[in-house]
């Protein structure tokens, strides 16, 4: 059995998950595998065993059904041998705002923010007590681009980027590592699954270049791994702005120009 922390991936059947998955059993690392799809899980697992000598545990769930997310929960909760929880899982967004119905918000929201929140609740205190583990949160560039006409979507994304600054806040001075990945178009199924034709857009990232890039922000403990970002600076200029802003809110009195002529 590996000495390494095992690592739980969730939308492990396919895509960013998969390779997250195969990665990681590269490394050494003993996985546990979450997401709907048995078969392919279970095909997974099996080759990811015979090639790495490692123990594969897999999960089937559906993370927006309440008694599957409570199952993920728990075993977060209770095994010790989870020190890395990669928060992969996620749907896509057809259409604009006005095409949304109740029951695709519904879904997004559940699988998006409030699985991904609960999961990482989950395991938070135990590796907070422990002083080391990590929490991985995939987001997406879209966070950061409201012209995109991707506004539930995106809105989501950019909870997952401003929720992981936070857990960093919370749980870095306590020896856990927290990492927001924000790719942009990856080849995936998620965009067949989404009603998009990936072949439209203009440059795609291939999925193993993308995992590849975002273990690489990993080693080095970035905080906010942005892989198709080819100026590094741009990050750091927006966030210091950000800090900036911050630094010039006073809430005693409304602004000047919000203030009435009369």
């Amino acid at each position: 059995m590996s000495k390494l922390p095992a690592v739980l991936i969730t939308g492990a059947s396919s895509g960013i998950g998969a390779t997250y998955a195969e990665r990681f059993a590269a490394r050494g690392h003993d996985l546990v595998l979450v997401a709907r799809d048995q078969t392919r899980l279970d095909e997974l697992a099996a080759r990811l065993r015979e090639a790495n000598g490692i123990r594969v545990d897999v999960v089937q769930a559906d993370l927006t059904q309440p008694d599957d997310l409570a199952r993920v929960e728990q075993r977060l909760r209770e095994d010790t041998r989870i020190g890395v929880l990669v928060n992969n899982a996620g749907v896509g967004q057809p259409g604009g705002f006005l095409q949304q119905t109740a029951a695709s918000i519904d879904g997004l929201v559940g699988l998006n923010i409030t699985a991904l929140t609960r999961l990482a609740a989950a395991i938070a205190p135990r590796l907070a007590e422990a002083g080391k583990g990590a929490i991985v949160n995939i987001g997406s560039v879209v966070g950061l681009a409201p012209e995109l006409n991707m506004a539930v979507y995106g809105a989501s994304k950019a909870y997952v980027l401003f929720l992981s600054q936070g857990l960093h806040l919370e749980l870095g001075p306590r020896g856990v590592y927290v990492q927001a990945v924000l790719p942009a178009a990856t080849r995936t199924e998620i965009w067949e699954r989404s009603g998009m034709d990936i072949d439209a857009l203009p440059e795609v990232m291939e999925v193993g270049d993308l995992v590849d890039a975002a273990l690489t922000g990993y080693d080095r403990r970035e905080l906010v791994t942005i892989p198709p970002l080819h100026v590094a600076e741009r990050w750091d200029a927006l966030d210091g702005a950000r800090r900036l802003l911050l630094s010039d809110l006073r809430q005693a009195q409304p602004a000047e120009r919000y203030r009435s002529a009369s």
